[in-house]
């Protein structure tokens, strides 16, 4: 018989949330903490990280801040050292930091283009390398891909772009690394109202343009992952690898 409470259990797993002071990765450190789970939060800014950890605490949550740019390979490997000695080990990673910005293709220069891959498809492969080698008996990695992934948005190609491969990246750590039992999936959220898309949904127009457009008839909200997120990261998922969830009340599915 299967013991459903311990397949889900996230119970002395540590964890690291790239993007974790803010938006979406804040819910989903909150989320993992309560779970159980050891949560370090990375960032960029050292005082919004703060701001995270004593909300968090004021909550009865630990979280554990670590100044992380994962644009810049030299912040990442100072990252993880510093979680290789106070952790030794870790079990689950959330390649969650991102950036967007919407463009005409005709407008987009080389210093966007570098930015936005360097956050949203370098930076997450760079992390989840340096993941790997502390996930010493095993592990999970979720990367944060999106609706762009899968359907082309216009003034959004460097951003597709980066998101795109980011569905290669995950098949192909999956297929690698599943010799060292270490399972890479990827959530892939619809429509969120976080402070990175905060200046779409001041738009009325876009608002009701991309509300008609979700089977579900409502934008995601920050709990609408803590499921999903909970399957990926526990043995609950134990069979499956290499796989994007979208979590979009069933945008594409309208297509």
């Amino acid at each position: 018989m299967v013991d459903m409470p311990s397949l889900f259990s996230l119970t002395g797993k540590t964890a690291l949330i790239t993007g974790g002071g803010r938006g979406l990765g804040k819910a989903m450190a909150f989320h993992l903490a309560l779970s159980g789970a050891k949560v370090w939060i990375s960032g960029r800014n050292a005082a919004t990280l703060e701001a995270t950890r004593s909300e968090a605490a004021s909550c009865g949550l630990e979280l554990h801040p670590l100044v992380l740019d994962v644009s810049n390979l030299g912040t990442i490997r100072k990252a993880f050292s510093h979680i290789a000695r106070e952790s030794q080990a870790l079990d689950i990673l959330i390649n969650n930091a991102g950036d967007e910005t919407l463009r005409a293709c005709d407008d987009v220069d080389e210093a966007l283009w570098d930015r936005l891959l360097d956050t949203n498809l370098k930076g997450p492969f760079f992390v989840a390398q340096q993941a790997a080698r502390l996930m010493r008996n095993g592990g999970t990695i979720v990367n944060m891909a999106s609706l762009t992934s899968a359907a082309g948005i216009a003034k959004a190609v460097p951003y597709s772009a980066s998101k795109s491969g980011i569905l290669g990246l995950t098949r192909s750590l999956a297929v690698e690394w599943a010799p060292r039992d270490i399972r890479v999936n990827a959530l892939a959220p619809g429509y969120f109202h976080t402070d990175m898309t905060d200046i779409f949904f001041q738009d009325d127009a876009w608002r009701e343009k991309m509300l008609s457009n979700i089977p579900l008839a409502r934008f995601g909200l920050p709990e609408d992952l803590a499921g999903p997120l909970q399957f990926l990261c526990s043995t609950a998922s134990a069979y499956i690898t290499g796989q994007v969830l979208y979590v979009d009340g069933g945008t594409l599915a309208a297509l």
